[in-house]
């Protein structure tokens, strides 16, 4: 049954031009992150030690004044480009087209499998369109028109064992063995920065009381200090705590998906049960977009 599976790529184009333009929206916003919070790092350290150009000039604190012009920059950019809203708006309108294809595909409410082909296809286009609709003008570039892919459709015409064993194993198992993996590698994340953030800690105690005792000259502790503080905001980017029991939770959540549909042998039921899947896994990336923020699809 390997043939019955239903990939990103056999998905309308919008959702990899969403999916595209969140990835893309992402990696701008974390790259803008780690490069304001090394500047401010810079600075700090920059700010412990003097060097003296002639007798008016300190080389140090010019390269001080040049990091916080260059954080201030980023923060300008940040503001006018605002890649974060990129990030969010095309994750939650990825997966809105996502949950709309696979509900096409298995016959899931509101695109029952007793409904003729033409008007299931016209009422999955409606409400592609609504989404279009609702979706910020100048986060997603739509090149390709609304459509049904072919494999959306061969999918559909299948009989109820074919399509739930594809939705089963495409769908579910492939979001609930995403959910464990990130579940696992946020977790272990989230441990590694506790620990380091606790060292840097550890280290700035000692370091102050060198200091107080004349041992060491310069300001180690303002660069620690401002070493902890980038820290913990990176920490407070990426969540790592928090994301980690979302997704633990989404995964439980999921497992008990998997057995309930496995036992679902009547049409209506199946139209039913798997829309209240797919509900279920929009509930989770609602939880996500809520835990960073932002406002609900």
């Amino acid at each position: 049954m390997t043939g019955q599976r239903l990939t990103d790529d056999e998905l309308p184009e919008l959702f990899r031009a969403a999916d595209t333009a969140s990835l893309q929206g992402q990696r701008v916003y974390i790259r803008a992150t780690k490069i304001r919070l090394t500047l401010a790092v810079a600075a700090a350290a920059f700010a412990a030690f003097s060097v003296r150009v002639g007798d008016r000039w300190d080389l140090a604190a010019l390269v001080v004044a040049c990091a916080f012009i260059a954080t201030l920059m980023v923060e300008f950019w940040l503001l006018t480009r605002n890649p974060e809203r990129d990030w969010y708006d095309g994750r939650a309108f990825a997966e809105s087209i996502k949950t709309l294809s696979w509900r096409y595909s298995v016959g899931a409410a509101p695109f029952i499998s007793t409904c003729p082909d033409a008007e299931a296809e016209r009422q999955f286009i409606q409400e592609v369109r609504k989404l279009i609709n609702e979706a910020p003008a100048d986060s997603i570039v739509i090149s390709d028109p609304v459509r049904v892919t072919e494999r959306m459709r061969t999918l559909r015409k299948m009989d109820l064992a074919l399509r739930k064993h594809a939705y089963l194993e495409s769908r579910i198992q492939d979001q609930l063995k995403w959910y464990s993996g990130k579940a696992k590698f946020n977790s272990s994340r989230a441990r590694a920065w506790r620990l380091a953030l606790i060292s840097i800690e550890g280290v700035g105690i000692i370091v102050a009381l060198l200091k107080a005792g004349g041992v060491i000259n310069f300001d180690l502790p303002g660069v620690l200090a401002a070493l902890l503080g980038a820290g913990s905001a990176w920490f407070a980017v990426r969540q790592y705590e928090a994301l980690a029991r979302a997704y633990k939770f989404a995964a439980n959540d999921l497992s008990m998906v998997y057995t309930r549909l496995q036992n679902v042998a009547d049409e209506d039921v199946w139209a039913r049960e798997s829309a209240d899947a797919e509900e279920a896994i929009s509930r989770e990336h609602t939880m996500w977009r809520a835990s960073r923020g932002a406002l609900p699809a």
